[in-house]
């Protein structure tokens, strides 16, 4: 059966919208090698509205779905169950690809559009090492120390004693600024979002919730000053 444009609403728009920032974000993570393409079902001759990484096939902004897209729409469309499929494929020219199509769902659970990555398995391994070289100043990437960690309780006490540790070697900080500074570390961080954050940040120092409290209060006011 011939696949029809779907009628988009005006929140399946946003939706679509919102994956075009996923699309700048996974090609910048994979690098050059990977093209994503956010198809819109709305218009199947102009469905691609976003593309990184284009160059690869030519194609671009208001260009058509492929054949194959349409076979996609219809199999992820007809599952209950699995909405994405990973397969390989070629271009044209007969370029290996490892691609991946995902079923962007509409507000009322319908498919209204396709995530598709594809990665150009004739990359040089060499292109594809250096993106997750840490230590490649050619990379946007920035390094950071991040927590991972199975509970709450756990993040709130690694975060504790980093900023506890950041606080205490600095000797500019007197000491009876220190645990205003380690508070505006953690409130920076946005540790405070945490139900009983407050309570718990509180009871590890040593100190009352109502002096954390002020010194949240005295952080915000400055900061809105």
């Amino acid at each position: 059966m011939k696949q029809k444009p779907v009628t988009l609403s005006k929140a399946d728009y946003a939706i679509l919208n919102s994956y075009k920032i996923l699309a700048e974000g996974l090609a910048e993570y994979l690098g050059e090698g990977c093209e994503v393409v956010i198809h819109s079902l709305g218009n199947l001759e102009h469905s691609v509205i976003k593309i990184m990484n284009g160059q690869h096939t030519g194609r671009k902004e208001g260009s058509p779905i492929t054949d194959l897209g349409l076979s996609m729409i219809k199999n992820l469309s007809d599952s209950e169950s699995c909405h994405h499929m990973a397969y390989f494929n070629k271009t044209s020219d007969g370029i290996p690809l490892k691609s991946c199509s995902i079923a962007i769902m509409g507000e009322k659970g319908y498919v209204i559009g396709l995530l598709c990555i594809n990665y150009y398995l004739n990359t040089p391994l060499s292109e594809f090492l250096l993106r997750f070289d840490a230590n490649n100043n050619d990379t946007h990437s920035t390094t950071f120390a991040e927590s991972f960690v199975d509970d709450v309780d756990e993040l709130l006490k690694i975060s504790l004693k980093e900023a506890s540790d950041i606080v205490y070697n600095d000797r500019t900080i007197t000491t009876s600024n220190k645990n205003k500074e380690i508070i505006a570390i953690l409130n920076d961080k946005g540790i405070f979002n945490f139900k009983d954050s407050v309570v718990k940040i509180a009871d590890m120092m040593g100190i009352s919730k109502n002096t954390v409290y002020m010194h949240i209060r005295n952080i915000t006011k400055k900061d809105n000053d």
